[in-house]
């Protein structure tokens, strides 16, 4: 996972959501169906892809997709 395309292709891979680029900024609260559940899956996908842990306590403070996606890419 390199880029946000990616990102977004593995959030509609592997939880079944439709997401669109332009979600991503979104609060999580605003996502149709975003509940805990999908962040642990979220979660679990992104440190396959990634080879390493992820810091589940800032995982658990992101308040969007972006915020996750620049936690998991390390940015």
């Amino acid at each position: 996972m390199h880029t946000i395309d990616d990102f977004v292709r593995l959030v509609r891979d592997e939880l079944g959501m439709p997401l669109e680029e332009y979600q991503v900024a979104a609060d999580l609260d605003q996502l149709p169906e975003w509940d805990s559940l999908y962040l642990l899956k979220l979660v679990t996908a992104l440190e396959q892809a990634t080879g390493r842990s992820l810091p589940v306590g800032r995982l658990l403070e992101a308040r969007s997709l972006g915020e996750i996606y620049q936690l998991a890419a390390g940015t």
